[in-house]
């Protein structure tokens, strides 16, 4: 081989070991250009992440949302601001017995049970009518949510009727239906469209339904809350007619039919 091909493949050679280290160095230019776009979009992700759980964090609750709504869907059949006053009788009945009472209170579930239907058939018959306030408070002591989800729902069988109420009422108190306070079964829609099944005036009935998984009356019940904690009653069930304590003889609401109707008929008297 002479000198001239010998340093002409010399040189060939150098130009490819040239051309090689550059492939070499824009792969390797490329691969960390990817790297660090790959990088900055996961932190991107991360910061969004992040940033999403702090907004969902501090985005306030449902029952949150519904105390500050300012414009409060009320039940047909009420009166009053934000149709909190719920009276329900004849007109022509002269006295009005006041009834206090939580949907998760296990006392109102006995006293319920044990006087409920001589309520309904004394408002029927016109020997007075009842004012019924609805508390929220047994949510408070567990952060939970039946006593406010079953008030909203008993606006929803308001909407329907006043005796439609009167029978959803008795059929969350029933011994079947009424949880233990500890359970807060009230806080599912589902359980509580389970118990209207039980209720003629509300089996089947689609605008109830709706109501009650729209949360429709939520605001109202919430002011329905507001206007017991402003009442100064402390405890339920608590009864009152002209502005007294309706009792039986230990200072106790009346929790049987004759301690009802004694403490009833003194009450219509005015004694």
């Amino acid at each position: 081989m002479s000198a001239r091909n010998s340093q002409a493949n010399k040189a060939a050679a150098r130009e490819r070991l040239r051309q090689e280290r550059e492939r070499q160095a824009k792969k390797e230019k490329a691969r960390r250009q990817i790297t660090v776009a790959v990088s900055a979009v996961a932190v991107l992700a991360v910061a969004g992440g992040v940033g999403y759980a702090v907004m969902q964090a501090n985005k306030p609750s449902h029952w949150e949302a519904a105390q500050d709504q300012k414009n409060v869907t009320a039940p047909k059949n009420t009166s009053g601001e934000n149709g909190t006053t719920v009276v329900i009788g004849k007109p022509s009945a002269k006295k009005t017995l006041e009834l206090y009472e939580d949907s998760r209170c296990p006392i109102c579930a006995t006293f319920e049970q044990g006087v409920g239907e001589t309520i309904e058939k004394d408002v029927a018959a016109g020997k007075y009518k009842i004012k019924y306030v609805g508390a929220t408070f047994i949510d408070n002591s567990d952060q939970g949510e039946g006593s406010k989800n079953a008030l909203s729902a008993l606006g929803a069988a308001l909407d329907v009727s006043p005796e439609a109420f009167l029978d959803y009422k008795a059929a969350l108190y029933s011994a079947s239906f009424h949880p233990a306070e500890s359970e807060d079964k009230f806080a599912k829609d589902s359980y509580l469209l389970e118990i209207a099944g039980t209720v003629p005036a509300l089996k089947s009935n689609a605008a109830f339904k709706k109501n009650v998984e729209e949360g429709t009356f939520d605001a109202w019940a919430l002011k329905m809350s507001d206007a017991f904690d402003k009442s100064g009653v402390k405890g339920t069930p608590t009864l009152k007619m002209d502005g007294k304590p309706v009792t039986d003889a230990r200072g106790n609401a009346p929790m049987t039919v004759p301690e009802f109707t004694t403490a009833v008929d003194k009450a219509l008297k005015g004694a």
